[in-house]
């Protein structure tokens, strides 16, 4: 199987608007290059190794994609461009706007991660780790074994991160977990590694549901975790102590009126992948169904809400 990477030069500001473009032609996920972003891990001392420079310039972001390739890619890259060359009409500058265009294996896509990935802690006890690497354990640890391949996931994107150290808050023994648009199976692990009794994991895309089911035998917790193919709720039964939307912001918007009745009396949802700019639209979505904020974390441009049913 061959797939199209199709990559673009862009701003800060079009970077969000341009994954959902993508996300809108078919792409199951986008990877972000933002040296903004690099930097500040660099600078985090959480890497236990590293070896990519440091950024100077920081102002272009370059977004890429993965799309079939086959007869309807033509017609998808002239969409693409017409869309981006819209923004201007919504305020959004491009920027540079260079798109570029290449062919690769699904090998190629798979392996290419690894050489980006390294061990890091992202919360007080939990630590992810790629299944081909060494780590040193220490007491304390609760360590993911993780091969994301294809899937978005691998825990060292602010948005993964923030749902970490927030389930290390909310999880409590027995707790009953729903993770929705699951990836690679992270924040399920995570969560059935701090104490859950059960979780239902779902993800729209089917290879995202392939490696998350592997990622779950790897860290031995498939008697906890549940991972199948669904949309949002949809095919996911009875109330959650937690429920976990690591996702983006319009599809948020568009769950957040379930959420009471899927929501156990005092339950969290874990609310994240939103960027900054649009905090409003979402905490306005779960006002207005009668959940309370209980919190809002803010890091590197991007948002984690806490939200809380009977909270108030």
């Amino acid at each position: 199987m061959k797939w199209a990477e199709i990559s673009i030069q862009t701003t800060h500001e079009a970077t969000e608007a341009i994954a959902d473009i993508f996300h809108e032609l078919g792409s199951s996920g986008v990877v972000i290059e933002d040296p903004e972003l690099v930097n500040s891990y660099r600078r985090s001392g959480t890497w236990d190794y590293c070896d990519i420079p440091e950024e100077t310039d920081v102002e272009v972001v370059t977004v890429k994609a993965y799309l079939l390739v086959d007869e309807q890619l033509e017609e998808k890259m002239r969409i693409f461009e017409e869309r981006v060359n819209e923004l201007i009409n919504h305020n959004l500058d491009k920027g540079q706007g260079n798109i570029k265009y290449q062919e690769i294996n699904e090998e190629d896509w798979a392996s290419s991660w690894k050489d980006y990935f390294h061990p890091i802690r992202v919360g007080e006890h939990v630590v992810i780790k790629p299944s081909w690497e060494e780590y040193e354990q220490v007491a304390g640890d609760l360590i993911i074994e993780l091969d994301p391949g294809m899937a978005f996931g691998t825990g060292t994107h602010h948005t993964t991160a923030m749902c970490i150290r927030s389930l290390e808050e909310v999880i409590r023994p027995g707790s009953v977990v729903f993770d929705i648009g699951t990836g690679s199976g992270v924040l399920a692990i995570a969560a059935a590694k701090l104490g859950a009794q059960s979780v239902q994991a779902v993800d729209l895309d089917q290879v995202a549901v392939r490696v998350a089911k592997e990622n779950v035998v790897i860290n031995e917790v498939e008697q906890v975790v549940n991972v199948a193919a669904g949309d949002l709720l949809t095919g996911i039964h009875g109330q959650a102590d937690v429920i976990i939307a690591n996702i983006i912001a319009d599809v948020i918007i568009k769950l957040v009126p379930d959420i009471p009745e899927r929501l156990k009396d005092n339950g969290v949802l874990i609310a994240s992948g939103i960027i900054v700019e649009r905090l409003s639209d979402v905490t306005a979505a779960i006002l207005n169904n009668n959940l309370t904020i209980d919190k809002v974390i803010e890091e590197g441009g991007w948002v984690a809400i806490l939200v809380r049913k009977g909270g108030g």
